[in-house]
């Protein structure tokens, strides 16, 4: 598949089957995770793999969860990342959002569905996952077999603005 086919068909799941994610997939997602570019190839992100119920209901006091069986929570090190010297520009957001995009890809290239969430309460994680003050939870990623019909790869052309509303070229 190309790779605008791909990122076309890949949609935001809100519901999923209780069918767990293969191991062998779920691995395959991780390993995409892993080769992500990172600032200054610093890699500062650690990812917890949640899968239990009881890990999925620690979850749930952050945000839902949406049934997803299986939930990547993407966090960065910033002990690790790289900061720009300019003005210290901490890497970090982009660095896991890099990844983050990288292993939802995967998983849709998987046959998966997924959720990108930014929308928790990072001290709840923090606290129910033994998360250390110097690393941050950046992103959940909740993945899974949707249980919904997927949205049309056409609706980008009704829900995103025309490039010529977004790029310029040469100067703003």
């Amino acid at each position: 598949m190309r790779f605008i086919d791909l990122a076309k068909k890949r949609y935001s799941a809100r519901s999923y089957h209780n069918r767990p994610v293969e191991p062998e997939k779920l691995n395959e997602i991780l390993e995409a995770g892993r080769v992500a570019p990172t600032a200054c190839n610093n890699q500062p992100q650690r990812i917890i793999a949640v899968q239990s119920p009881k890990g999925l209901d620690k979850i749930k006091k952050a945000y839902k969860t949406f049934g997803a069986p299986l939930a990547l929570i993407v966090c960065a090190d910033h002990q690790s990342s790289w900061k720009r010297r300019y003005d210290g520009k901490d890497s970090a957001d982009i660095d896991t959002s890099i990844i983050t995009c990288h292993m939802m890809l995967c998983a849709a290239d998987l046959g998966l569905d997924s959720v990108w969430v930014c929308a928790f309460d990072p001290e709840i994680i923090k606290k129910e996952f033994n998360i250390p003050n110097h690393i941050e939870p950046v992103n959940i990623l909740l993945i899974g077999y949707a249980d919904a019909e997927p949205k049309s790869p056409q609706r980008h052309d009704e829900h995103r603005k025309p490039l010529n509303e977004t790029v310029f070229y040469e100067t703003f």
